[in-house]
């Protein structure tokens, strides 16, 4: 976010500058949702719903689960949340008591270990790398578990920043270790719909036991809305109710009916969706040529998790050249892994094809001058 205010800075003194830093898709919300909200806007009363959410949202979210992975899940299991980020809200605070200790992996999304921390929860940090393909494996569950007791463990598949996807197999080993040990198992599948090779899974496809945190964001195009949902177990779904009531009351309405109208809209996604794929498929063949080393496998999501070239000594340092250099704003890892990642960049290809192709135009330009 600190990249993006200094390049929202730069665009204000009227400089063109590419953003590949934010996660975000550069393509509008679809038409079905907008012109839900339009209609809602003209009937003129958005209000409060039910802190769990409208019932036609959760029916139809119920019925992706059916469409997607074939499963029978409840609506009463399911709540509407205010972005996934009051997801993990809701998650952590029912699920987990203060001082309980729950891994995650590094790298991984930042937020996730602000918000634990915030909570009076202890995160608890496993390195993955290369040699695992950046994926959080049951051993390294285990390892941890035995190590000292871990109340929880949070997944995402595909994962951000590296973009790695858990394959089928070892997203059960992780569910049923976690069944067996005790462990309350979050499973973080915003990225689900954008994969590119291996198709996703959820979590619940293996026990009724995790709690599922989604989002309207990424695949869906809907960030600024605010807008996602958690499947509950049965037994934490009054709890999670309670807690929504006196934090959040509801989420908004007017984002609710948009993202009812939403799931109409796959062939709109699915276009977008292809964009992405072209520009993966452009950035694994740029990267390379432009110095980056290590690139975790580009299985889903819209990132690139990347080395910087040799000579760089500071990813922090690397991105302000660069925004500097060729007006082009990329992530430094430092918050991915507090550890290893300053040599580490994110990059986002949720942009337009031309625009990526542009950037690294840019980037090749200024490290080989």
């Amino acid at each position: 976010m600190d990249v993006l205010a200094e390049a929202n800075r730069m665009i204000a003194r009227g400089e063109k500058v590419i953003s590949l830093a934010v996660g975000q898709p550069a393509a509008p919300a679809p038409q079905a949702a907008r012109d839900a909200a339009r209609r809602m806007l003209d009937h003129g009363r958005v209000a409060y719903t039910d802190a769990l959410g409208r019932a036609d949202l959760r029916e139809r979210i119920a019925r992706h689960y059916r469409d997607a992975y074939g499963l029978g899940i409840e609506p009463e299991r399911i709540m509407v949340t205010t972005g996934s980020s009051a997801g993990f809200n809701l998650a952590f605070l029912a699920a987990f008591d203060p001082g309980d200790r729950i891994a995650i992996a590094a790298p991984g999304y930042p937020a996730y270990r602000n918000i634990l921390k915030a909570l009076g929860l202890v995160p608890v940090e496993y390195e993955v790398d290369a040699s695992t393909g950046y994926v959080f494996t049951a051993d390294h569950l285990r390892h941890l578990h035995e190590a000292g007791p871990v109340a929880g463990v949070l997944v995402a598949s595909p994962a951000n920043p590296t973009g790695t996807m858990t394959p089928r197999d070892e997203l059960r080993r992780l569910v049923d270790y976690a069944d067996s040990a005790g462990i309350r198992f979050i499973s973080d599948e915003i990225y689900h719909g954008l994969s590119y090779g291996q198709a996703e899974e959820t979590a619940l496809a293996f026990s009724d036991s995790p709690l599922v945190v989604n989002s309207f964001s990424k695949y869906y195009c809907m960030t600024g809305w605010r807008i996602g949902w958690l499947v509950l177990p049965p037994s934490l779904v009054r709890a999670a109710e309670r807690i929504g009531q006196s934090l959040y009351i509801s989420a908004p309405e007017m984002s609710q009916v948009a993202a009812t109208a939403v799931f109409d809209s796959r062939n709109e996604l699915d276009a977008v969706r292809e964009g992405y794929v072209r520009n993966r498929d452009l950035l694994a063949a740029r990267l390379p040529v432009l110095g980056f080393q290590d690139i975790a496998p580009i299985d889903g999501a819209f990132y690139a998790y990347a080395e910087i070239p040799g000579g760089a000594t500071s990813s922090t340092e690397f991105a302000r050249a660069i925004l500097e250099g060729c007006h082009v704003a990329i992530t430094p890892g430092t918050d991915f892994d507090q550890r290893r990642g300053e040599r580490f960049v994110r990059i986002s290809y949720a942009c337009d094809h031309a625009s990526l192709g542009e950037a690294l135009d840019r980037m090749q330009a200024m490290l080989r001058g």
